[in-house]
């Protein structure tokens, strides 16, 4: 599962206006769909699903008691599952993106409430998603499916300010109490998506593989790597018993049918 939080910029993602722009861009692959008469997704929050445009924008942009011009107004989230992932989530565009919802609702969000560590729950958290299923319009859009979140700054009651690209993490002491903890969220929105879809994940799929080996001291790379050997000699070993298992098994069955063509010859025809 790859997330990122898009940073703020002078385009899209200028987040110290309206949200209409972002929201315009959201939609440019329904129109596409829409055309060639291919199932398309509205936006969706916690309890709702194929809302419009004109109602985020509205929502977001009234969300912003205490905020300066400058200040950031909403955010980006972008949470793209592996082709691997996306067979776990459904067989069909509809099915994936019904899972995707569920994903959010059930496992991201209240994973990303609980991480600013101000005792919020999902239902504080003022957020839309839109479901695309195309990453790249140039390529197939097979196997795609994405989706993007548009979080406000503040939250449901327009009072606390929340923002996960702070650099603070569970601070007690200071003016900022809380923080976010990007590395955390990570880790638990991950093992929330394989308990939600009872899915197997490779140590190779990981983050925590991913970060040690981007990010991680070289002790810290080459015992990764050790582990990841051990596993693998693991599973060799475990297929190498298996084989041999069906192999004395097959031995069996092959030595039983022969015992009884035996037999039959050996009881002769009937007088």
């Amino acid at each position: 599962m790859n997330i990122d939080f898009p940073p703020p910029s002078n385009g899209v993602y200028n987040n110290a206006g309206s949200s209409r722009r972002l929201c315009n861009y959201l939609e440019h692959e329904d129109l596409e769909r829409m055309e060639k008469g291919i199932y398309t997704e509205g936006f969706f929050n916690l309890t709702e699903a194929n809302l419009y445009k004109s109602q985020v924008v509205k929502d977001i942009d009234n969300n912003k008691a205490q905020l300066l011009k400058t200040d950031a107004k909403f955010y980006a989230i972008h949470i793209s599952p592996s082709a691997k992932e996306l067979q776990a989530m459904g067989a069909t565009e509809q099915e994936q993106a019904e899972a995707m919802r569920r994903y959010v609702r059930e496992v991201f969000i209240p994973e990303y409430a609980k991480n600013f560590n101000k005792g919020l729950s999902a239902k504080d958290i003022k957020f839309y998603g839109k479901i695309h299923f195309d990453r790249d319009r140039s390529e197939s859009t097979e196997g795609n499916m994405h989706c993007h979140l548009i979080v406000s700054r503040k939250d449901q009651c327009n009072k606390i300010k929340l923002s996960p690209l702070t650099n603070h993490r569970d601070t007690k002491k200071g003016i900022i109490k809380g923080g976010f903890d990007r590395i955390n969220l990570f880790q638990q929105v991950e093992q929330g998506f394989d308990r939600l879809f009872n899915y197997s994940r490779l140590l190779s799929e990981s983050f925590e593989y991913y970060n040690t080996m981007k990010n991680g001291s070289i002790t810290d790379q080459l015992r990764m790597q050790e582990r990841m050997n051990e596993l693998t000699n693991s599973l060799q070993h475990d297929d190498m018993n298996s084989v041999s298992q069906s192999y004395k098994q097959s031995a069996m069955q092959k030595k039983e049918e022969e015992e009884k063509q035996k037999q039959k010859q050996n009881r002769g025809p009937k007088l």
